[in-house]
């Protein structure tokens, strides 16, 4: 079985589509396939049905056409239990999984659905609370953590399962500059640890600097699927999604238009900047010696 899995897709959905009871049809004939440790972002505007695909992933959507796959098996059957031990979805809003008395009782609640015995739920949990800097809070309500810390407890409530498909929806939204490097932190120590992630973002710098594969959403439908770099440089499909190219991208356009000549990948921070200090210092030096 073990190596059946390791040639099939981590997740294979074939032609899904999906209408709310209002008559929204919020997913059309989605085919799209990830692999195990991939790290992919979800894009587009409000409505294109970015949510509701990721809903699909672990049971709370059901599909009304198609059928999705989790390591090669239906999942049509599986119960939302049974999948949330594979695929953890943290949601925008934290307070739509959050409902324990205290921080403590949060997490150790996650854990009860496991064969854990006490000791070991109780360790588990210190030890969470502990990686996220959510011990000094542990026997506070959650009603009563600010929105951050609220994020990070959803966070920890979540990758405590060690789920092996992670879902964040919308995680850099109203964090500050400490928060989202505590998010690209955690990612990257997930994917050390062989995990597939899965963003759903607004965040355009965001996907540009750290997700190497983006895939463009509208109206229910997948617009494009590729490598980010390209897939957010292309200003027709970007625009078609209510978005705006990278900051990157626009720079890089108004170096070529004034004239200067740019190589083509200049799509990080790192290599714009690198550029850019080279570009002075030649230019610096060519006064220079223009000069002598």
């Amino acid at each position: 079985m073990k190596d059946i899995e390791k040639q099939l897709p981590l997740i294979l959905i074939d032609n899904v589509d999906f209408t709310y009871p209002s008559g929204t049809k919020a997913l059309r004939n989605i085919n799209l396939k990830i692999d195990n440790k991939e790290l992919i972002g979800i894009m587009g505007k409000n409505g294109a049905g970015k949510t509701t695909l990721i809903r699909t992933l672990n049971g709370l959507i059901r599909p009304k056409n198609g059928t999705i796959y989790l390591y090669g098996e239906n999942i049509a059957s599986k119960s939302i239990a049974t999948l949330s031990k594979k695929v953890g979805v943290i949601f925008q809003n934290p307070m739509h999984q959050l409902f324990s008395n205290s921080v403590k009782d949060e997490i150790e609640f996650s854990l009860k659905s496991f064969e854990f015995t006490k000791g070991e739920i109780q360790n588990k949990t210190n030890e969470i609370l502990k990686e996220f800097n959510l011990e000094k809070y542990r026997n506070r309500s959650p009603l009563n953590l600010s929105g951050g810390e609220a994020k990070k407890l959803a966070l920890a409530s979540i990758i405590c399962r060690d789920p092996d498909i992670i879902v964040f929806d919308e995680p850099t939204l109203g964090q500050d500059g400490r928060e989202i490097e505590f998010l690209i932190n955690l990612i990257k120590n997930e994917r050390k640890k062989g995990k597939t992630i899965i963003i759903v973002t607004h965040n355009i710098e965001f996907a540009n600097e750290y997700i190497p594969r983006t895939i463009l959403m509208a109206d229910g439908l997948i617009l494009a699927d590729g490598p980010t770099e390209k897939v957010l440089g292309n200003q027709i499909l970007v625009e078609k999604s209510s978005l705006i190219l990278p900051q990157t991208h626009q720079i890089n356009l108004a170096l070529q238009k004034s004239g200067i000549e740019c190589p083509n990948n200049l799509f990080s921070k790192g290599k714009l900047i690198n550029f850019i200090k080279d570009f002075i210092k030649n230019k610096t030096s060519e006064i220079v010696e223009g000069n002598d």
